[in-house]
């Protein structure tokens, strides 16, 4: 590796992570904490990490520093994944096919629907009464 370090931008909802990559001795930072006192819910750690196994690439060898801002823990991890594929695709080109096929590189567009007039949220109607 010749640059300082990797980058990746990756979006959920309304979450944003600006994950970096760089050499290192593996240690894992969001937002200022280690990996496991941020992302506290079962499954949530080895959900974004898989992405170095995926890629077969050792992530005791690399530092990784996330920040993530907006939304929720989930929006958050799976913002805090695609930013962490993108930055290992930018590390080494040839990863983006098998990040692609473990489905890390497409960006999830679902986002929350908006409140219509006259409704109590996106769909729900007020309750109707006859009488």
């Amino acid at each position: 590796m010749d640059k300082k370090y990797y980058e990746g931008i990756g979006r959920r909802k309304q979450s944003t992570a600006r994950v970096r990559v760089m050499d290192g001795t593996g240690s894992f930072i969001v937002n200022d904490k280690e990996i496991e006192a941020y992302f506290t819910r079962l499954g949530d750690v080895s959900a974004i990490v898989n992405a170095f196994q995926v890629a077969d690439q050792p992530n005791d060898k690399f530092d990784v520093t996330v920040i993530v801002r907006g939304g929720g823990v989930t929006g958050q991890r799976d913002a805090v994944k695609l930013g962490l594929a993108r930055a290992l695709v930018e590390m080494d080109e040839e990863l983006r096919s098998v990040l692609r096929q473990g489905g890390y590189m497409t960006r999830d567009p679902r986002v929350k629907e908006r409140k219509k007039p006259g409704l109590k949220r996106a769909r729900k109607a007020p309750t109707y009464t006859k009488r």
